[in-house]
């Protein structure tokens, strides 16, 4: 007899809910919708996190650390929903963030120039 763990509130309130928002975004209006808004989000972090690495010269090796650090958890957390071919919608949601985040910091980088 196998013994099921008990189900957390840390399980009950994000992994449920990612179950539930794929779900939603069977629809590929919505789908696409949501994955243009998460890119929105991660163009205004990456152009945030230029402009203020920006104003204070002495944390732009500290901002590159913590910009690469994400990315490359980001590029982690896509291979490991590759595993599955059920979590396409993961896998385009974590695209469109990194690329968001990516095109943030390169649309800095011309206006600094």
């Amino acid at each position: 007899m196998i013994i099921r763990p008990q189900k957390t509130k840390f399980q009950v309130l994000v992994v449920d809910n990612l179950k539930t928002i794929s779900q939603w975004a069977i629809n590929p209006w919505r789908r696409y919708s949501l994955a243009i808004i998460v890119f929105f989000i991660g163009y205004f972090f990456g152009s945030s996190l230029g402009m203020i690495s920006a104003v204070y010269n002495l944390m732009d090796p500290i901002s590159a650390l913590f910009s690469i650090a994400f990315i490359e958890i980001l590029i982690k957390l896509r291979r490991s929903f590759l595993i599955d071919k059920n979590n396409k919608f993961y896998i385009l949601i974590i695209d469109f963030l990194r690329i968001g985040l990516l095109y943030g910091f390169f649309t800095e980088s011309l206006k600094l120039l």
